[in-house]
């Protein structure tokens, strides 16, 4: 059977859930529930807010005294809306079996913690609708359950894995391929830095036999200076011999 809701279909809230038959004047017209955020049009007459502002854009009159009603001057009646929030009303999961009673304001707070509130399986892949009371039930049950360790070592276990799980056996197999990959990435560093290494030295070497050929250059360039230097001083020796004479 569904569930009965707090609120009708228009706007107002359903006159059977509240413990006491509410009176007459805080029924609106419109959808015959509870008024729901009560509003106060021109002619005094009160409606719930999303109610009247629905039955005004089919027709702008009063559905109680026809008269011309404009949606701009319609007010909110908070006093009026405090009250109608302390009334007292019934859990909407009565036919559950849910026997409190509370004020209408709180109505939300107790949806949240009610026993009998229909909720979802909270465990991912899970279908299951069911009663929050029996969780805890379904949870030793559920295929789908998944927690962590209660020990802290971190692991997700499943109903099918709980059983076997060791803490001790668990971090070990998970320090032993910690370690394993350490020495891994430790051996591909060291292949690396001989890589490096070989390129240095290599390196190394191409420099000093660049430093080699440098230094050839220059002997070169020296030695040409010089057969310069002694050809200069060789041609210069006949012409002052020849002025002498």
């Amino acid at each position: 059977m569904a569930d009965r809701e707090v609120s009708t279909q228009s706007g107002g809230y359903d006159v059977e859930l509240f413990v006491d038959t509410p009176d007459c004047d805080l029924v609106c017209t419109i959808c015959q529930g509870v008024l729901r955020c009560p509003v106060r049009a021109a002619c005094h007459h009160i409606f719930c807010k999303k109610c009247i502002l629905q039955w005004l854009k089919r027709q702008e009159t009063c559905p109680c005294c026809r008269k011309p009603v404009n949606s701009s001057l319609i007010f909110l009646m908070f006093k009026l809306s405090k009250s109608i929030g302390r009334m007292k009303i019934k859990c909407k999961n009565e036919i559950r079996g849910c026997a409190k009673t509370f004020s209408l304001s709180e109505q939300y707070c107790h949806s949240m913690s009610c026993l009998y509130e229909l909720i979802p399986c909270p465990y991912q892949g899970c279908q299951a609708q069911l009663l929050r009371r029996d969780l805890d039930t379904h949870a030793r049950h559920c295929d789908h359950w998944r927690q962590p360790c209660h020990m802290g070592c971190g692991t997700i276990l499943s109903h099918r894995t709980q059983a076997q799980h060791n803490c001790y056996k668990q971090l070990r197999q998970e320090y032993e391929a910690s370690q394993r990959n350490h020495r891994a990435i430790a051996t591909t560093l060291q292949r690396k830095m001989r890589r490096m290494q070989s390129t240095m030295t290599h390196m190394k070497r191409q420099i000093g036999l660049i430093c080699e050929s440098l230094e050839v250059i220059d002997d070169l360039h020296e030695v040409e200076e010089e057969d310069l230097g002694e050809s200069s001083v060789n041609s210069g020796t006949p012409m002052s011999n020849n002025s002498n004479g």
